[in-house]
């Protein structure tokens, strides 16, 4: 993701499939529904509501998904920047990726500090820092 300089004028975030197309045919919807309740000599009416309800229901589907990942995503960066700090007195490096530090999450107490830095230093895959983890703190609680 390319980050730029956030301000007061560009720091909101808006998904376009989401935010325009989602309720642009949530809202066709509802008018469609309304003038065929109204009005029933439309014979494409019915297959277009439904399919139309289909991509509503998947692009919805999909969003509220996406969506609870990525504060996932940003709570497991705080939990492991937190443990990290308490382990060592510092903050993580910055050069961790996130895909990085999820994949460290799984690594012991004994063994996250210096995977953390062999990490950095090597520039890991997370799979490769998942295979270099030989005590797992297991994770139950992603979603």
């Amino acid at each position: 993701m390319k980050k730029r300089n956030q301000v007061y004028s560009n720091h909101t975030h808006l998904v376009p499939l989401y935010h325009y197309l989602t309720f642009t045919a949530m809202a066709a919807l509802l008018v469609g529904s309304v003038f065929y309740f109204f009005n029933r000599e439309n014979a494409y009416m019915p297959p277009v509501l439904l399919v139309l309800m289909t991509m509503t229901l998947i692009s919805v589907s999909f969003h509220a998904r996406s969506f609870a990942l990525k504060a996932q995503d940003r709570a497991i960066r705080a939990e492991e920047n937190l443990r990290y700090f308490i382990l060592t007195g510092k903050r993580l490096d910055q050069r961790l990726s996130l895909f990085q530090v999820i994949a460290l999450r799984f690594a012991s107490d004994e063994e996250f500090v210096s995977l953390c830095e062999k990490a950095v230093e090597h520039n890991l895959k997370p799979d490769e820092i998942k295979k270099l983890i030989t005590n797992w703190r297991a994770d139950y609680y992603r979603a």
